[in-house]
């Protein structure tokens, strides 16, 4: 997983993950499942930690 947190150009900051897998790539149904997965993981329950 690659996290980037590049300048909104506002004063903040956006967060965007990038998940590396080795090749094969995996059949898009799989990529398509591991990056839901992956958003509920690091968007729900992160904001769920932090009580938002």
């Amino acid at each position: 997983m690659r996290f980037d947190l590049p300048s909104d150009g506002g004063g903040g900051t956006d967060l965007r993950w990038t998940p590396l897998v080795a090749a094969p790539l995996p059949e898009s149904s799989l990529l398509g499942h591991m990056s839901k997965r992956l958003n509920q993981l690091i968007n729900a329950n992160l904001r769920y930690t932090f009580g938002q």
